[in-house]
């Protein structure tokens, strides 16, 4: 019998290959291609990545529609009262639409019209110099890993003998769940806890330690009242045992032996970097726990390989996968030593209200700095007259500078916080003084107004000490 022709992979010559179509690995093909240089971009999944498909494009588009269902009931204290009524499947229609609308632009179409030869396959490293696939063989002189992450799924036992959902399956469900216990509570936990309370669903969320250990606990002390007042209940420093199913029923089982049932489970308890496909070990590509390890201009340990994003090891938002876009742009194409910097990373999670931070928070200046050479700064949104107007005045801004007024980090609990934290971002990046945050002209009344405000207390004591007062009187009369 004869035996079956294997047909040899098309072979391609290019000058940067790109595994992954998530932000990252979009931002670098749209930008390596349209300069000149030919570019090949493999994804095996569908192109936008988690960011659209299962990440920030359908949880925002979640969170807004909860945050229509919780105003739309109206509020007391404003002499509005009403009722809603909430259809679960129009609501995550309305998640497909907002997906649907935006994925033409990250569409294989429009990166085939840039000049992007995309292939719809998985990638592997066959060596330093070579990418294959099922249907080709890839030569290039840059590489670009840019695979992103996937959910991590604690080893809880009987995790697997039960359905649970992680962010990549909970925006296809249709039917509200009527008990949604979240393990984790970390960005991706509470927005969704938020979401789904807002939407009419009993929520529990379970964490480990404490809820958004990453940011400032004073802010996350606030946030926490205002999730358990919307109906959350948070469960902190709570380990899941085990968990089962029975019937429609699904037990956790907690290290206090106490138990809770669910009707639906969401792990959201971290993320990993993806990693296992890539035959990285055929390329002599270090790894570690995080991901690849890169230095500080993203390259690996073969400089001609670089990784970005969540792959990389470092911070995983989808900002930060085009920030690292821009980077090896520059160090591919312009032969530019860029470097990455870590000093101003802003990251926002999208309760309500928000949560944001960038720079240092109060722990880490004080273990680099000292606590006699740091100022924390607040101030209350109960001071802001927007916040007054609009009866939101739950939120705060806290700021560390130096004593000589570097501005080395700020955090914001407010209804656009995430918004509000770009200012500080700026601020932070360009070197800037707490003087220049508090000179600013500000429109009136907004929330922004806040951070001029926050600044601006840096001096009160300075200002209105007796010395001062001594100086006023004496310049009066002169």
């Amino acid at each position: 019998m004869a035996s079956k022709l294997v047909a040899e992979p098309t072979f391609i010559e290019a000058d940067i290959c790109i595994i992954g179509a998530g932000s990252g690995g979009l931002s670098v093909a749209a930008g390596e291609s349209q300069m000149g240089a030919k570019t090949v971009l493999f994804e095996k999944g569908e192109m936008g990545g988690d960011c659209l498909n299962t990440g920030c494009v359908p949880s925002k588009a979640l969170l807004a529609a909860g945050k229509i269902a919780h105003y739309g009931k109206g509020h007391k204290e404003m002499g509005i009262t009403g009722e809603v009524s909430v259809n679960f499947a129009k609501v995550k229609n309305h998640v497909a639409d907002v997906i649907a609308g935006i994925a033409p632009h990250d569409s294989v179409e429009r990166f085939e019209s840039l000049g992007v030869t995309v292939i719809s396959e998985e990638a592997r490293f066959a060596s330093a110099k070579e990418v294959v696939s099922q249907s080709y063989r890839v030569r290039a002189r840059y590489f670009v890993i840019a695979t992103g992450s996937s959910a991590f799924v604690p080893p809880i036992a009987g995790i697997n003998k039960v359905p649970y959902w992680t962010n990549e399956t909970i925006f296809a469900a249709k039917r509200a769940p009527s008990h949604l216990v979240v393990i984790g509570g970390g960005p991706i936990g509470v927005e969704m806890a938020q979401a789904h309370a807002r939407l009419g669903c009993k929520v529990t969320i379970c964490e480990a330690g404490r809820i958004m250990p990453r940011d400032d606990q004073k802010l996350t002390d606030i946030l926490r009242e205002k999730l358990i007042s919307e109906g959350i209940t948070i469960l902190e420093d709570c380990l899941v045992q085990s968990v089962s199913k029975k019937g429609s029923v699904i037990t956790l089982t907690l290290g206090d032996d106490s138990v809770i049932e669910a009707s639906h489970l969401l792990v959201a308890a971290g993320r990993r970097a993806n990693l296992a496909s890539l035959s990285l070990s055929a390329a002599g590509i270090k790894t570690n726990h995080a991901g690849v390890i890169t230095d500080d201009r993203l390259r690996s340990n073969q400089k001609h390989i670089f990784a970005i994003g969540d792959v990389a090891g470092r911070q995983q938002f989808t900002h930060i996968a085009g920030y690292h876009a821009g980077i090896i742009i520059r160090n591919m194409l312009f032969k530019l030593p860029a470097r990455i910097s870590d000093k101003a990373v802003p990251w926002v999670t999208f309760t309500d209200p928000e949560l944001a931070h960038v720079g240092l928070g109060e722990d880490e200046a004080i273990a680099q700095y000292g606590e006699r050479n740091i100022t924390i700064l607040e101030w209350s949104l109960a001071e802001n007259d927007r916040a007054r107007a609009e009866r939101r005045t739950e939120g705060l801004i806290r700021v560390v500078t130096t004593k000589k007024g570097v501005i080395l980090g700020a955090s914001i609990l407010a209804p656009a916080a995430g918004e509000m934290i770009a200012a500080w971002s700026l601020a932070i990046s360009s070197k800037l003084k707490i003087g220049a945050m508090a000179s600013f002209i500000a429109p009136y009344p907004t929330y922004g107004e806040a951070s001029k405000r926050v600044a601006g207390s840096f001096y009160t004591d300075k200002l209105f000490s007796a010395r001062t007062r001594a100086i006023v009187k004496r310049l009066v009369r002169w």
